[in-house]
């Protein structure tokens, strides 16, 4: 019977570094990610496979999202805004599958997310404005204000970790309510209803993140 442990456990160490269920569950996502997309795109032609649709279908809309919210190319954040997507998508799903635990379900992952949001809310607005107009938002209104500028970015960071993770562990943890109490009948609609949430989830995350970038971005006139 799958279990629940909100904290990770450790697997085995490299050296200092401990190498936890979550750290692998993640290397199996990665993996199964490269290996769906190598497996699609490998052969392209002018009747595409089903498969490879469905891809592109997922780009095309990721490109539209991207392309109404920021005023700049948007392949400049598509290859990692949509690798992000797809990458908590597949994390919020996996804890379905038997003897998989969920990786969003521990706060070390949705907080690493968190910061490659942030980061990427830095970087896209250094790299169209330049690091001196970048940081010129920091003093608007007035100078005095800098340190709520600050504080409001690492609590919006958290908050998206947070947010994350709460969502999916809760939703593992009703599922295994559920499936001690009435066994394993009642919990099949919970898991599709599981799904829709974390597709949802990720979508929400991707979102934010998007808006913390266009916010970040500004034309220059």
């Amino acid at each position: 019977m799958k279990t629940l442990n909100v904290f990770p456990e450790k697997v085995f160490s490299i050296g200092p570094v401990q190498v936890t269920d979550t750290v692998i569950t993640t290397w199996v996502v990665m993996a199964v990610i490269i290996a769906i997309c190598a497996l699609f795109t490998r052969r392209l032609s002018i009747q595409p496979s089903t498969g490879q649709e469905v891809l592109e279908g997922i780009f095309e809309a990721i490109e539209k999202t991207v392309k109404d919210v920021l005023p700049i190319d948007p392949w400049l954040v598509i290859p990692v805004l949509g690798t992000l997507w797809i990458m908590i998508g597949f994390s919020n799903l996996v804890g379905i599958l038997p003897m998989m635990k969920t990786p969003t379900a521990d706060l070390n992952t949705t907080f690493a997310f968190a910061v490659l949001s942030y980061s990427m809310t830095h970087v896209f607005g250094i790299a169209t404005q330049g690091l001196k107009g970048y940081l010129s938002h920091y003093k608007e209104p007035t100078w005095i204000l800098f340190p709520f500028h600050l504080i409001a970015e690492v609590t919006r960071t958290i908050a998206l970790a947070v947010r994350l993770f709460g969502n999916m562990l809760s939703g593992d943890m009703i599922a295994l309510i559920l499936l001690g109490i009435a066994g394993f009948l009642v919990p099949v609609p919970f898991n599709l209803l599981h799904i829709v949430i974390g597709i949802i989830q990720a979508y929400i995350f991707g979102v934010l993140t998007l808006v913390f970038i266009a916010g970040g971005i500004r034309s220059q006139s």
